[in-house]
């Protein structure tokens, strides 16, 4: 497969959509918890939506619970944690697996495209895949890369 918008996930609301609605987006694809160290990443990637939404970057989040039982809630819940403590209005998509028999088969395509250290299994929460304009993930970053740290890499790819 030679891009992402082949695949089709769902929202937190159980809408299935095609990544295809993305075409020609700058997107950031990130593995999020709301009951994490790390979950204050969310404020980050909520500016960094705001700020460069309207040049076509979206920021598009899959909660995930392997990591210490972190994201324990349902849709609805990890719906509402979102909003009320963090404003985050960018994509929120169901809970999924990103390691394992039962990864999401986007993870397991973003893994193969980009491989971690060591491993190519995700580590922990927040860890993020920078999306070109035209489907190819280009670049992995560790969850403890914090988003304002992202601003140059998703600039020069929305030139």
């Amino acid at each position: 497969m030679a891009d992402i918008y082949n695949f089709k996930v769902n929202t937190l609301k159980g809408k299935e959509i095609s990544l295809s609605e993305y075409k020609n987006k700058v997107i950031l694809i990130v593995n999020t918890a709301s009951k994490c160290g790390l979950t204050e990443q969310y404020k980050g990637l909520e500016e960094l939506y705001k700020k460069y939404k309207s040049k076509d970057f979206v920021v598009i989040g899959f909660p995930c619970n392997q990591f210490g039982n972190q994201e324990p809630g349902n849709s609805k819940e990890i719906e509402g944690g979102c909003l009320i403590n963090y404003g985050v209005t960018f994509p929120m998509m169901e809970k999924i697996e990103v390691n394992g028999n039962n990864e999401n088969p986007l993870y397991t395509y973003l893994k193969q495209q980009l491989p971690g250290v060591l491993t190519n299994s995700i580590k922990w929460n927040f860890t993020k895949f920078l999306i070109d304009k035209n489907g190819k993930p280009v670049k992995r970053f560790k969850p403890t890369t914090k988003p304002e740290r992202l601003e140059q890499d998703i600039e020069s790819l929305l030139l």
